[in-house]
């Protein structure tokens, strides 16, 4: 499990190059804030993470990437909890101080066209 990566991946890159060709500009991965946000837009007040499907259990059932793992029950069904609690309890630390919150999933990013008009309307 060390050879996961939990920045620069594929899915953060893919949203990063889209949000900076459409002009924006980001911190990455800002200390000091709830979860650390992977885009953070500092005077905008907004943050953007990006979950893999897998790691942070993607409820969406037509997703092909999330699935709870068929051995090993015991450890992966509190790992995955855990990880949901967390983001959840992120989300309402960042949302609490005001701040406007976007979660972009993995298999979100296929589509380039939905997810940039998704970015466009988050952005402004």
């Amino acid at each position: 499990m060390r050879r996961i990566k939990s920045q620069h991946t594929k899915p953060e890159m893919i949203v990063r190059r889209l949000v900076h060709s459409l002009g924006y500009r980001y911190r990455l991965h800002k200390k000091g804030f709830p979860g650390r946000p992977d885009l953070v837009f500092g005077p905008k007040r907004k943050a953007i993470f990006v979950h893999g499907c897998f790691w942070h259990s993607h409820d969406d059932p037509n997703c092909p990437h999330s699935h709870v793992p068929k051995s090993r029950l015991e450890y992966w069904k509190p790992k995955l909890e855990r990880t949901r609690e967390r983001d959840k309890k992120n989300r309402n630390a960042l949302e609490g101080e005001g701040w406007a919150v976007l979660e972009i999933w993995e298999c979100e990013t296929k589509d380039r066209a939905v997810l940039k008009k998704r970015l466009v309307k988050f952005l402004g």
